[in-house]
């Protein structure tokens, strides 16, 4: 699918759960970063984002990958998932 639509937000988040499920972080982060560079994300994929850059043991791209999210879910109207990733910066 994604070979023949490779710019189908859907599928690209979809495929980004699937390597979360699998523990494949590295290709999880790139497919992220793929699907965030098209789609208006609510904050969602910011988090799961934000999660692996932590697994991957990048924590600035962490940090300012969770104040991302911060910024999406408001801007969405998502202030418990905003408060969420406000406290896990909080605790870095």
């Amino acid at each position: 699918m994604l070979v023949s639509d490779p710019i189908n937000s859907a599928i690209l988040f979809g495929l980004a759960k699937e390597y979360e499920k699998t523990g494949q972080t590295e290709q999880m982060i790139e497919t992220l970063e793929r699907y965030l560079a098209i789609a208006d994300d609510e904050g969602n994929a910011f988090g799961m984002l934000a999660r692996a850059y932590e697994k991957a043991n990048q924590p600035d791209k962490a940090r300012e990958t969770y104040q991302r999210g911060i910024e999406a879910a408001t801007a969405h109207g998502h202030p418990s998932m905003a408060e969420e990733y406000r406290m896990t910066l909080a605790e870095f």
